[in-house]
């Protein structure tokens, strides 16, 4: 399967009910490399890489995010993949 990549924005109750680090616990969960950093408009962003099954089932996460998450919307833009990472990291 190949590799891909998606820049994915998140909307709704998702800064303050610990998003980014469960993020980076599935990332780690499911071999995805990338980041995840808050936005200043109250969005949490992130960028996944990997396999194409795995970027789906953090994205299908990010629907529903962790307890006290209140999700409402998810832009989520293709990239080219660049394989440039080497974890999964939060952007402070």
């Amino acid at each position: 399967m190949s590799n891909v990549r998606a820049h994915v924005y998140i909307q709704g109750r998702v800064q303050g009910v610990f998003f980014r680090a469960t993020t980076r616990e599935k990332a780690a969960e499911f071999g995805i490399r990338g980041w995840v950093k808050n936005c200043a408009d109250g969005k949490v962003e992130a960028v996944f890489e990997g396999k194409k099954e795995a970027v789906d089932k953090i994205i299908d996460w990010c629907h529903k995010g962790p307890s006290g998450a209140f999700v409402e919307d998810i832009q989520i833009h293709t990239e080219n993949f660049s394989g440039k990472f080497n974890g999964f990291s939060i952007i402070y």
